[in-house]
């Protein structure tokens, strides 16, 4: 099957009420859980607001994201599945949880990668 990542920028739910946010949780909790069940899900989470480091070629650390970034994740979840359709499914169950806009990409594939993994796990 193939991996796929959906996500959305950080920021999209700030249009919900403090006192709303448990409710959408449990939400996107509960499509979290239906994907495990399916046997889809991958991992997920939530990244924390602004606190990304960029580390250059020479190592060098710095804050981020770059200045000229408008828009950075603020959440995700990988699910392997056969079809973009079926992505793209998820996608929207995810988007009505946490009401906000869901994108979504497919991750390259790389099988020298999955086959370091594969030895690795023995």
């Amino acid at each position: 099957m193939t991996h796929y990542l959906i996500s959305f920028n950080d920021g999209a739910m700030d249009h919900i009420r403090d006192q709303d946010l448990p409710e959408v949780g449990e939400a996107a909790h509960a499509v979290c859980e239906e994907a495990i069940k399916a046997g889809v899900y991958v991992y997920g989470g939530g990244l924390l607001r602004q606190q990304a480091s960029i580390v250059a070629t020479d190592g060098i650390v710095t804050d981020g994201p770059y200045p000229e970034t408008k828009e950075v994740i603020g959440g995700l979840v990988v699910v392997d599945v056969p079809t973009r359709a079926e992505a793209l499914e998820w996608a929207a169950k995810i988007a009505a949880a946490c009401q906000c806009a869901q994108e979504v990409r497919e991750i390259m594939p790389d099988a020298d990668l999955d086959a370091m993994v594969r030895e690795a796990a023995r």
